[in-house]
């Protein structure tokens, strides 16, 4: 993987300086163009027209849902499966709802037949990763459903699991290595905020972007240089206290320049 106009790596502790181009090496767990699948992926799922339901859950959550009456009604895992359920049978079978465990995807298949009387149904469901949910759905005669939870401790495990991987200032280097080439790390959320820019003294900085781990934040920020003549940018000008890594793309600006930045630091910097 090779960072294109990368200039200067500085880690905190002391300054080291990696040449544009020596990072050749791939990793395995990031994917090019996640940017632009993030933004693809949004595109899809605001589609009014689909009829699928997304659940966002911890553990031992209570998840809310719609089923279908008469039709099935399917609830799936996004990065994790179902292992087990549990239920309260009525005894009474023309007044009872049928919940299966499918083994193959580790999916829940509902199905409540016209004579349940109740307007709800509820059932608790563990996954294969060991989280629990509480499921209560209403029902209604709607045609067939799915449903997709997704847990953000899942998110968090991968990000955190990518993360010690390495020593903190490696992964903040490998994080600038992602950023730089618009890659996705696996359990990162990635955020591009319109944010507007922010003086300082003749430089406007501006935030584009943002990779947000469990213990990580990395930002992408556009620097440039406002004033009537050349400026050199130094790491001190933009980093905060307690950054991790910095990277700037070209530090000496003429006037009306501008250039990348990149900054990784931990959470809540």
């Amino acid at each position: 993987m090779i960072i294109p106009d990368v200039a200067l790596v500085s880690l905190a502790g002391g300054s080291v300086a990696y040449v544009a181009g020596t990072w050749s090496r791939t990793n395995p767990r990031l994917k090019r163009g996640g940017v632009g699948l993030v933004l693809v992926s949004l595109v899809f799922t605001a589609n009014p027209a689909r009829a699928d339901q997304y659940r966002m859950a911890a553990d031992n959550a209570r998840v809310e849902c719609v089923a279908s009456k008469k039709e099935l009604t399917r609830i799936s895992l996004v990065g994790d499966q179902f292992a087990s359920l549990n239920k309260v049978a009525t005894d009474v079978p023309y007044n009872d709802y049928s919940v299966v465990n499918e083994p193959v995807r580790g999916d829940i298949y509902l199905s409540v037949p016209e004579t349940y009387a109740a307007k709800t149904v509820n059932f608790f469901a563990t996954s294969k990763k060991g989280y629990v949910y509480k499921f209560v759905c209403q029902v209604a005669p709607v045609e067939a459903q799915q449903v997709f939870v997704t847990n953000p401790g899942l998110a968090q495990a991968k990000a955190r699991e990518w993360e010690e991987q390495t020593p903190v200032q490696e992964t903040a280097v490998r994080l600038i290595q992602a950023m730089a080439t618009s890659a996705t790390v696996e359990g990162y959320e990635i955020r591009q905020p319109n944010s507007k820019p922010a003086m300082v003294g003749t430089i406007s900085v501006r935030l584009i972007a943002e990779y947000r781990g469990a213990a990580m934040l990395g930002k992408v920020l556009r620097v440039e240089n406002k004033g009537a003549g050349p400026i050199t940018l130094h790491e001190a000008d933009i980093a905060p206290q307690g950054t991790y890594a910095v990277t700037i793309a070209t530090p000496e600006l003429q006037a009306g320049q501008a250039t990348v930045v990149y900054l990784v630091g931990g959470q809540g910097n």
